[in-house]
């Protein structure tokens, strides 16, 4: 497994990924109409103990049934310490998912374990982890490097987590998770893991979670985890490429396919100096943008 699994993913829009109880059907229905990006069939936080194996087998069978169109469909695991993360990891590695979301990583060594537990499955499933640990947060780099021999491709970060094991209060700011943040997003960047904002869970107030999602677009996360389907619209809008953004995107490709900027590593455009590196945002943002508009 080489990180080519992670280089045909890493562009696909993940702007909202909505959490569903596996256990809950009607919600299950509803996700296949909304306009996510990921469906997150969930075993672990919104199943109560005594449903655990009735959700593992209604995510299974959902995942086989289809319908769910362009959107990823995963499957949270529990971890493998609970007396349910074996059987999880079991019937999700037999499954048509297109990934397993498993969580509390504390460092690189989780991520072999999962990794060796869907070992039979389909050679694209993907493996997501949830950070959301004191321990995942010293071990970032680590953990990010195991992409390169590993299923992983995605982190979500799980704030709710964090917060109640650093006894830290949860602010519309988020203070005591900014340096976290920032750092997550660098580590997954240096070896090509895509990243996802935590939860928000105002999902009444759709302004302070819009507030909330536009300071996630400013760390640089592809999108955000949703707990409520109200919350969808609006974080696609926030994650989704501006015109504005589009139309330099665009200038900039155009400008270096001129012969004369052929082989140039810099050039002038609209009087600003703009690199390769600035060619390499613009092709991967109007990328993105072909994408959503086929998906729409």
């Amino acid at each position: 497994m080489t990180a080519t699994l992670n280089d045909r993913t890493s562009d696909r829009p993940r702007r909202s990924a909505l959490y569903l109880p596996a256990s809950n059907e009607r919600a299950i229905a509803k996700a296949r109409t909304l306009p996510c990006d990921v469906v997150i069939l969930d075993l672990e936080d919104a199943v109560a103990p005594e449903a655990k194996d009735a959700a593992r087998e209604a995510a299974v069978k959902a995942v086989a049934e289809g319908g769910f169109g362009h959107r990823e469909v995963v499957i949270r695991a529990n971890g493998l310490d609970t007396e349910w993360g074996a059987a999880d990891l079991a019937a999700i590695a037999g499954s048509q998912a297109d990934a397993v979301l498993v969580p509390k990583v504390n460092g690189p060594e989780d991520i072999e374990r999962y990794n060796q537990a869907l070992a039979g499955a389909a050679p694209d499933m993907r493996l997501w982890a949830m950070i959301e640990t004191c321990a995942s947060v010293g071990n970032l780099p680590a953990i990010a490097a195991m992409a390169k021999t590993t299923r992983l491709s995605l982190w979500i970060m799980g704030t709710n987590d964090l917060a109640k094991e650093m006894r830290a209060q949860l602010t519309p700011c988020r203070t005591p998770f900014l340096p976290f943040l920032s750092m997550a997003v660098a580590a997954a960047r240096t070896h090509g893991v895509s990243i996802l904002d935590g939860v928000c869970n105002e999902f009444r107030d759709l302004d302070a979670f819009e507030a909330e999602a536009r300071q996630g677009l400013m760390f640089g996360f592809d999108g955000k985890s949703l707990i409520h389907p109200a919350q969808v619209e609006p974080c696609n809008a926030v994650f989704s490429p501006c015109e504005a953004d589009l139309a330099w995107a665009r200038t900039v490709i155009e400008a270096f396919a001129l012969p004369e900027n052929q082989g140039k590593g810099a050039i002038r455009v609209d009087g600003k100096m703009t690199e390769l590196l600035h060619l390499d945002q613009a092709q991967r943002l109007v990328a993105v943008a072909e994408q959503i508009t086929a998906a729409s």
